[in-house]
């Protein structure tokens, strides 16, 4: 079974972009992204952010054929999720998360036609 992490920005120095890391095209086909806002996250204490971390973690998992990219920013309190382009997984995804991760907010997708 594929292990689906999820990539955190936490580092203290600047990381690469996100536009430069997250991947356009999986497989030759364009992939859909997705983004959740998840407040006040970076105001937890560190047992509280791990067990949400945790959380995120394993739905991904549960949903590893689809995810291709995962990036969860802690400074920002965003997800960013690239997934294959496979029909409403733009919603079922994020709703999942948000069984969760109550607070979790999706904000913003963008689903590429093939």
């Amino acid at each position: 079974m594929k292990t689906t992490t999820i990539k955190l920005a936490r580092a203290l120095e600047p990381s690469e972009p996100l536009w430069k890391r997250a991947p356009t095209h999986h497989e030759g086909r364009p992939v859909s992204d997705f983004m959740m806002l998840i407040p006040r996250l970076k105001n937890r204490s560190e047992h509280q952010l791990q067990k949400k971390i945790d959380s995120i973690q394993s739905v991904l998992q549960a949903y590893h054929k689809a995810v291709v990219f995962a990036d969860l920013n802690i400074k920002l309190c965003l997800l960013w999720v690239s997934v294959k382009p496979i029909p409403g997984i733009c919603l079922e995804l994020p709703a999942a998360i948000q069984l969760y991760v109550p607070e979790a907010k999706l904000v913003g997708q963008n689903t590429r036609r093939t």
